[in-house]
């Protein structure tokens, strides 16, 4: 595994956070850590991770808070976010993907399956293909290198990772219908588990920041990109 990968972990639960910067430094990657949401946003500004594990019950800004303010830094738009939490309420989950999360996991943690998933974050990260294209389609230029896409009035906006991901996929496929099940599978990976629901949470905010007549749903069935909007 690669040194260049960096992974912030964010615990106010010392033992959690000995366990995992334990695991993760025998995979290979660097390791930060923090105890609470303020010192994981001072942190991350310095050390810039690729993913950061946050917990979401924390002093001084919660895991909520502290992975939309990730999500506000430009420097951080491709960084990966998993959530551990001992909630296991759906509103938890749902919050948490409202922010951009890219998974999300209950406690107690299992070390091994934890690894798992991670490694597989950045084994299909390498796994890409040129990310420099641009595809043009529909009056959206849509960049794979910057995550950026331009609206036909020329207006730039920057998608979070998933968001702008299933943005690309969809746009590839235009005018072909993917259910739930493939979009996760395409998008998250058969080694990630959530819910369905996650995808209407990114759906409708991908919708609000490209437009509404992009995708389409096709209720019961899934959805598709229009080429026509």
């Amino acid at each position: 595994m690669s040194l260049a990968h960096r992974v912030l972990v964010v615990d106010d639960e010392a033992d959690i956070v000995e366990l995992l910067s334990y695991n993760l430094e025998k995979e290979g990657y660097q390791v930060a850590s923090a105890s609470d949401g303020k010192k994981a946003m001072e942190v991350a500004k310095e050390f810039l991770p690729d993913l950061v594990i946050l917990d979401i019950m924390m002093p001084h800004f919660d895991g909520i808070e502290v992975g939309r303010m990730i999500r506000a830094m430009p420097e951080l738009k491709n960084t990966y976010i998993l959530y551990l939490t001992a909630r296991s309420e759906e509103y938890s989950e749902v919050a948490a993907f409202e922010v951009g999360a890219d998974d999300y996991l209950n406690k107690p943690i299992k070390p091994r399956a934890l690894m798992s998933r991670i490694n597989a974050f950045f084994r299909r990260e390498a796994q890409k293909t040129d990310s420099s294209d641009t595809l043009e389609i529909a009056g959206l230029s849509i960049n794979r290198l910057n995550y950026t896409v331009t609206k036909p009035d020329g207006s730039l906006i920057v998608l979070p990772k998933k968001e702008f991901e299933l943005l690309s996929f969809l746009a590839q496929h235009p005018n072909k219908v993917f259910s739930r099940d493939e979009i996760l599978q395409k998008i998250w990976g058969i080694d990630v588990y959530v819910v369905e629901r996650t995808i209407d949470v990114h759906i409708r905010k991908v919708r609000e920041k490209v437009g509404e007549n992009y995708i389409k749903t096709l209720k019961g069935v899934g959805y598709m990109f229009t080429d026509e909007a």
